[in-house]
């Protein structure tokens, strides 16, 4: 185990080292190759900065007025008896547009519920078996300008409830 931790202190240094190596052994510029793909990982990041503050500012204003509580209330009574708790709702639906506003809410639903409650357990398994939907297709259709997604969607919403499933019946297993 011990050998695990100190190989993990070094990885992203042997890492960088191998990739500059193998730079030089090719007998390329390293530092100008570097350079253009900062220049150009900028672009795409200036590109994708209007998608990314539309999405965080639409989490928030969602989250602020109260109406993700007011739709967890009302998605519960049919989530409920499929062993979803209500309170979990609102994390579910804000990660498929944002993992960081989902981390939020499920920061909120530990320090309520705890960690490992069946609610902090759903939550957690939750979070990480499902994706950000909207903000990957988003980003990334933008960035290789793709227009039609075609089955895209409706794949990524089916992974995400086998997901939620996934997490319900495991969170079930654990705290049983």
């Amino acid at each position: 185990m011990k050998f695990l931790v100190y190989l993990s202190d070094y990885m992203i240094p042997l890492i960088i080292f191998c990739i500059v190596g193998y730079g030089l052994l090719n007998r390329s510029n390293v530092y100008d190759d570097f350079v253009h793909g900062a220049a150009d990982g900028l672009k795409t990041v200036i590109g994708i900065l209007p998608t990314l503050i539309g999405l965080m500012m639409a989490v928030g204003i969602l989250r602020a007025s109260g109406f993700l509580d007011f739709l967890a209330g009302l998605l519960g009574i049919l989530t409920e008896p499929l062993g979803l708790p209500a309170p979990v709702v609102p994390a579910a639906i804000v990660k498929m547009f944002s993992s960081s506003a989902a981390t939020g809410l499920v920061l909120d639903l530990f320090k309520e519920y705890g960690p490992d409650s069946k609610i902090g357990m759903i939550t957690s398994i939750m979070m990480s078996c499902t994706e950000t939907i909207f903000y990957t297709m988003s980003v990334y259709y933008m960035t290789a300008k793709v227009k039609k997604s075609r089955w895209t969607l409706s794949g990524a919403l089916f992974t995400t409830l086998v997901g939620i499933i996934a997490s319900v019946i495991l969170a079930g297993f654990l705290t049983n």
